[in-house]
Parts: structure tokens; C-alpha cells; sequence
């Protein structure tokens, strides 16, 4: 069966999930480290975790399978849901593939150190998330689940 399963705590295309979700009739479950509001549907859970180190994600990969969707903006989490066999979809719509992991994992590692570096200094932080960023998600997940649904 078809899940979407979202790295919940700082997700910013949920209501997306939802409307997604209702459409396909496809179960959501949003795995956080503190309790989220969400709409009361049957398709749509919560599962909240221990606010320990990785426990999110640690409950994410054992609950994923190769017919899951896990979105999370988090680089190594999709690593590791890769390894599972399961899709990894960001926020702003970029599907993780076993093609392009490995990269995504090292430019992040490169990245921390450019950050380390600059320490002390102000940096700019990521791009405001867009209606651009919002269309190309819900574009990626509908390709996504129809592809998992073959």
C-alpha cells in the first residue's frame, strides 16, 4: 500500500500533502518530535516521536517501504530512505535518486565546511519558499505516487 510519509517538525508543504493526499486517496503519516494540528481526515495520522537525536528519522526509515513517498528536506535522511528502496521527495519538488545522492551528500558536506568558515559572520540563509516551489512539489509528488502506484 502507498503511504506519504513526511518528516513533519519543519515541513512547509504540508496543506499541499493534504490536498494531494485527498485527491489520490493515498494515507499520510507526519512523524514529529512534538505534537502538529492537523485536519481531522481518516487519511491522515501523526505519529509523534522522542525529541532525541535523529528520532524522527530514525522512525521514518524503519517504517518506510519500497511503495513510500518520504519528503523531508533532510539530505542524509533521503540517503538512508534511498537505501530502503523507498522515493525521497523534497520540499520545492526535487526528486532524491540513487543517481543524484551521492552528490546531494556531498555538496552538503561541503556546504557545512563553507559554513563553519564563514562562523561569526552573517550570511544570507536559503531563498523564501515560493508559489513556484509550491507548484513544482505538488507536480513531483502526483508524478511520484502515480509512478509508485505502476
Amino acid at each position: 500500500m502507498r503511504r506519504i510519509l513526511v518528516d513533519a517538525d519543519a515541513c512547509p508543504v504540508k496543506p499541499e500533502i493534504y490536498k494531494v493526499a485527498y485527491r489520490t486517496n493515498v494515507p499520510v503519516v507526519l512523524v514529529s518530535n512534538s505534537y502538529l494540528r492537523l485536519p481531522a481526515h481518516p487519511l491522515l495520522s501523526q505519529l509523534v516521536v522522542s525529541d532525541g537525536f535523529d528520532a524522527a528519522d530514525d522512525k521514518l526509515v524503519e517504517m518506510c517501504t519500497p511503495s513510500d513517498v518520504v519528503i523531508t528536506s533532510d539530505i542524509l535522511l533521503a540517503e538512508r530512505v534511498l537505501a530502503k528502496e523507498a522515493a525521497a521527495l523534497d520540499p520545492k519538488g526535487a526528486e532524491f535518486t540513487s543517481a543524484s545522492i551521492g552528490s546531494a551528500v556531498a555538496t552538503r558536506a561541503i556546504m557545512a565546511d563553507v559554513r563553519a568558515g564563514l562562523e561569526g559572520m552573517t550570511a544570507g540563509g536559503s531563498k523564501p519558499f515560493s508559489d513556484r516551489d509550491r507548484s513544482a512539489f505538488l507536480n513531483a509528488l502526483d508524478r511520484v505516487l502515480v509512478r509508485l502506484s505502476r
